[in-house]
């Protein structure tokens, strides 16, 4: 685990996805938002739901952060995540707005 602090909005994200916090992780967003999952793309609050219903809040997910990198609004954290869907390293990038989150895209770690 890393002791750099993850700035905001992000940190507040993994805080309430690692306690399974299904209404926080929905809030995070803009109403435009999108996540991409390994290509797969999920836009709004109701596709990302849907997909974090099986694959991420649904599937209980933890990211144990590894590394913290920041580029502008730009925020990369590498980590470990364990879920009852997927398990590996992985990477996420998030492009924030403000307080809310635009953009995550997941990809290997």
């Amino acid at each position: 685990m890393t002791t750099t602090p993850v700035p905001e909005p992000v940190g507040s994200f993994i805080a309430a996805v690692n306690r399974h916090d299904d209404d926080a992780f929905q809030a995070a967003f803009t109403v435009g938002g999108f996540i991409d999952d390994w290509g797969r793309t999920f836009t709004g609050r109701e596709a990302m739901k849907r997909w974090s219903d099986k694959e991420f809040i649904g599937a209980r997910g933890t990211l144990a952060v590894e590394e913290v990198t920041v580029s502008g609004d730009e925020v990369t954290v590498v980590g470990d995540w364990r879920s009852n869907y997927a398990n590996g390293r992985s990477t996420f990038v998030f492009v924030t707005e403000g307080d809310f989150i635009a953009s995550m895209t997941i990809r290997e770690g």
